[in-house]
């Protein structure tokens, strides 16, 4: 089992900011609803720390708040591209110092605060009527977020549920 002393502060630093970067990018690609998603990632933080408790490298990453911080980009752009590159850092990282269990923890969890805090808002309503649960620009964040971390969004999910069809023998909208 990989534990947190094998990494040096730094090297812990970047590990640990992999899954915050990649929900700041989903949340910077979608303006409005920022305090909601953010409070979903903490939510998603709080359900790893109490399954994983401490008991794993995992449960040691979420043992903290996440760290990330988006004002030190200067633009949605720079946050997309070098936030990508440093969750790639971090999973080459660990590559080469977890093992395969831990990096593929990692690459789930990353993936799922990513999920989760585009799923957290609708895009397109208005006072939370109408809109989609997740817009073409936090799709294709996800799909970045997912070539990052070196891994593929499961296949259908929530975010990529196409609109629902109405049933054949309705009545047609006017």
């Amino acid at each position: 089992m990989t534990t947190k002393a094998e990494f040096n502060a730094e090297e812990w630093e970047r590990v640990l900011q992999g899954p915050a970067i990649a929900g700041l990018i989903v949340v910077a690609v979608q303006r409005g609803g920022t305090i909601r998603e953010t409070v979903e990632m903490a939510k998603v933080y709080k359900e790893a720390r109490e399954q994983h408790a401490g008991s794993d490298l995992l449960g040691e990453i979420v043992s903290s708040p996440p760290t990330a911080d988006s004002r030190r980009f200067e633009s949605v752009e720079q946050l997309r591209s070098q936030g990508a590159e440093q969750i790639r850092d971090a999973v080459a990282l660990l590559e080469s110092k977890a093992s395969p269990e831990d990096v593929e923890a990692y690459r789930r969890f990353a993936l799922t605060v990513a999920e989760r805090v585009a799923e957290r808002t609708k895009s397109g309503d208005f006072l939370g009527i109408g809109g989609e649960r997740v817009s073409d620009a936090e799709r294709a964040a996800l799909d970045e977020i997912a070539a990052a971390l070196g891994t593929e969004r499961d296949a259908p999910s929530v975010t990529d549920a196409p609109p629902a069809e109405p049933p054949a023998d309705s009545p047609p909208k006017t």
